[in-house]
């Protein structure tokens, strides 16, 4: 799935035009970052609330939590650009990165792991307790430290990274989450059978940003990786889970922003908005499934008709055919096992 850079920008009132949205997403914030903008990057830097960045690049987006210490760098796009990935985050500190966090398993969110580690540091091995001391030591004993900031992600993620090197070294979790402090808390919750069942979401607190990875995208219906757990039931649980964090400054407004997977900056109305219309849709689907329809005669029923041109596509990796395919083998399956039941 691809993205556009171009979208990068927070939703601004309807009353600006285009030109001014697109000028106003990719404003430098800073002398580094405009010189950053003049050498024609790939990699486009935008502040999204206080110690956070978001990286847009063509396929994904970054995001970049510039704490006291350390850097956190969420996702890390395609291998091609990790370079320019680096020199972006080089533009914003010169602190060391010390975690790079997996939301999935996807390529184009874990392409730049090998690079975006090998650019950090590595974290002693003192235990899994009182990380701000262990940080502290890192930074003092720099020298006598291997390279290499470690992966951290579900344990279902993590596993499927095809970089054994990463895997051996990585920081994994299981239900319960895991939680950082960095400038503030970093708070990593785990979303089941979502997008995959591996699917993390990671809250800066006092920033006031989520970034959730592809649990959330602007620019497509959301890709449901069956074969990796993932369903169209825990997507929407795991959009009711981000619409529970986030809060509003006036008017559903503002406020808590969010860095989808792909597309512009949001806020809560943004999501909530994409929720629903999730939820009309697999209400749609589910009405079709009870008459018996098969997936063809679904298909012919267009069931995602009016939200097409904001999120539909006929070609690329992920299509609307592809996706009411998904749904709909979600909620046949259902129907099946109800039936055993009774």
């Amino acid at each position: 799935m691809s993205g556009n850079s171009s979208r990068g920008a927070r939703r601004l009132p309807g009353t600006l035009t285009l030109a001014l949205l697109m000028v106003i997403a990719f404003a430098p914030c800073g002398r580094a970052q405009e010189e950053e903008a003049k050498a024609d990057s790939h990699v486009h830097i935008f502040h999204a609330q206080g110690n956070v960045y978001m990286l847009v690049e063509p396929t994904s987006n970054i995001t970049v939590q510039v704490g006291e210490k350390y850097i956190i760098v969420v996702d890390t796009g395609v291998p091609d650009l990790s370079d320019e990935v680096v020199a972006a985050i080089r533009s914003l500190s010169s602190l060391p990165i010390m975690f790079v966090v997996n939301t999935s398993s996807d390529d184009d969110h874990i392409g730049g792991d090998a690079t975006l580690s090998q650019a950090g540091w590595a974290l002693p091995n003192a235990g899994s307790t009182g990380l701000d001391s262990s940080v502290s030591k890192a930074i003092v004993t720099r020298v006598s430290l291997a390279p290499g900031a470690p992966v951290v992600g579900h344990k279902n993620t993590v596993n499927r990274n095809s970089d054994p090197k990463l895997v051996s070294t990585s920081v994994t979790y299981g239900a319960e989450g895991f939680q950082l402090f960095n400038d503030e808390p970093v708070l990593f919750y785990y979303m089941p059978a979502a997008h995959t069942d591996g699917d993390t979401m990671v809250f800066f607190r006092r920033s006031e940003v989520l970034s959730v990875g592809d649990l959330f995208s602007t620019i497509s219906y959301p890709v449901i990786e069956s074969d990796k757990g993932g369903s169209i039931d825990g997507i929407i649980d795991a959009l009711n889970e981000i619409i529970s964090i986030l809060v509003p400054k006036e008017n559903e407004e503002g406020g808590t922003y969010v860095v989808p997977g792909h597309g512009h900056l949001c806020d809560r109305n943004d999501v909530v908005n994409y929720r629903d219309m999730l939820t009309i849709i697999r209400g749609r689907i589910a009405e079709l499934v009870k008459k018996n329809m098969t997936l063809e005669q679904v298909k012919a029923a267009k069931p995602t008709f009016d939200y097409d041109r904001l999120y539909g596509a006929s070609t690329g990796a992920w299509t609307t055919d592809m996706f009411i395919e998904a749904v709909y083998r979600d909620l046949a399956k259902e129907k099946t096992q109800q039936s055993k039941k009774q």
